[in-house]
């Protein structure tokens, strides 16, 4: 009797055992290959104000930022790399507030920051305020996988990228006319009380470029790389660069990269508000977006927007402004999108 028994007990564990498999693997199942979702920043982005030829441009930057990770993503390469590479492109145009089209402070320098989280283990690497680092989002990689250190900035950053082959560029390799232009308006407005134009809003507070991703693997992770606030001063940092405001990954719940006023995505943790909605409270990634974007940000009286995904590959790309440059790509489909009406 004593045998029967020991055998019904280890059938019944082996069941349950398949089971748990199962469920396992159709969670698998569920997951696609690859997900990747990207923004160039949010605001005042409106079709009127947009000429068919600046239209283009931005889709076609777009779409080539999403292959460039997309490509990556489809022949097995990690989130990682498929974030780092995608950012690169982005901080190498001029359309962008990163890298090569980042803004200038109130001193007429170029000051950049940036994050990258991976969520598997929750590792996280950043910089801020670095002034000669060709790809911002590369050192906050390199502060991940080559220090004991979160985030890094100012000259320490620098000289820390230097040591670990980071690209190191002349300062002046970042100034563009249409970004000083933008600070000559600016500062014009400032000294005259006059009001700015729609597109200087836009560069003042919301430039900013990001990428969240999931590998074959199901490892997500969210980078997010910015030139700032446009005549900022004192050295100001925004949430770009911290961990849980404008970036965070986790393959529990989601990666998340953020762009608006950053004073607001600091203050109230937006990217990590979002996972924790879904950790504690088993909210789905678009209910959580949706409410900490339209609803409690709008309260607070802060504008932007986010892109996200989920360990299926659900994709959230919400904003509370009239535009944000923003895609995704995952097998077979793809989503270029800039207005709000689209």
């Amino acid at each position: 009797m004593k045998y029967w028994i020991l055998i019904t007990i280890c059938c019944a564990i082996t069941i349950i055992g398949c089971n748990d498999t199962s469920k396992s693997n159709a969670i698998d199942e569920e997951r696609p290959d690859y997900t990747i979702v990207i923004h160039g920043g949010a605001g005042t982005i409106l079709k009127k104000n947009m000429t068919p030829e600046k239209d283009k441009a931005y889709r076609e930057a777009m779409n080539e930022a999403l292959s460039i990770g997309e490509a990556i993503l489809k022949s097995g390469g990690s989130s990682m790399d498929a974030v780092e590479k995608t950012i690169n492109f982005m901080e190498n145009s001029e359309l962008f507030n990163a890298g090569k089209g980042a803004v200038f402070t109130h001193k007429g320098k170029n000051e950049m920051d940036a994050s990258i989280m991976y969520g598997k283990d929750q590792n996280a690497g950043a910089v801020g305020g670095v002034t000669n680092i060709k790809h911002p989002i590369s050192a906050a990689r390199a502060v991940l996988e080559k220090s004991d250190h979160v985030m890094m900035a100012g000259k320490g950053a620098e000289e820390f990228a230097e040591i670990n082959g980071i690209e190191i560029v002349d300062p002046s390799y970042f100034r563009t006319e249409r970004r000083w232009n933008s600070l000559q308006r600016i500062l014009k407005s400032e000294k005259e009380e006059s009001e700015l134009s729609e597109s200087d809003d836009v560069d003042k507070k919301h430039g900013t470029v990001g990428c969240v991703a999931l590998d074959r693997d199901g490892n997500i992770s969210a980078g997010t790389s910015t030139g700032g606030m446009t005549n900022k001063k004192y050295n100001r940092l925004g949430d770009s660069p911290i961990i849980g405001a404008g970036t965070f990954a986790d393959n529990a719940t989601c990666g998340v990269s953020s762009t608006g006023h950053g004073e607001y995505f600091i203050r109230y943790t937006v990217a990590r508000d979002i996972a924790a909605m879904m950790e504690y409270g088993g909210k789905s990634l678009a209910e959580s977006s949706n409410y900490i974007i339209n609803e409690k940000l709008v309260e607070k009286g802060g504008t932007g927007g986010i892109v996200a995904l989920d360990r299926k590959g659900n994709v959230s790309m919400d904003f509370n402004t009239a535009g944000m440059y923003r895609g995704y790509a995952k097998p077979g489909e793809r989503v270029v999108k800039i207005y709000k009406e689209e």
